[in-house]
């Protein structure tokens, strides 16, 4: 299957500190998670070991929500979330 990131996807990405690299890893190795509106989601811990915002974290979740369209699976946002997990 191909994957296809959506340039939102990779703006959010930007912004939440997550790199495309991480996404693919989640895209292909993560756990399903629920989505909304048919879509679905992928999710998986990464160590982080860093601050953010002012504030020390161990770890980082990196959730990816997606459609599939004929053999193409295509992003539509990512959230990456911090703490201990």
């Amino acid at each position: 299957m191909k994957f296809q990131i959506a340039p939102h996807t990779l703006e959010r990405a930007n912004e939440r500190r997550a790199t495309e690299n991480e996404i693919i890893e989640v895209l292909e190795t993560g756990n399903s998670i629920s989505a909304k509106y048919g879509r679905l989601g992928k999710s998986k811990i990464f160590p982080f070991h860093n601050y953010r915002l002012q504030k020390y974290f161990e770890e980082k979740k990196v959730e990816v929500y997606y459609l599939i369209e004929e053999q193409n699976l295509i992003t539509i946002t990512v959230y990456v979330f911090y703490g201990k997990f």
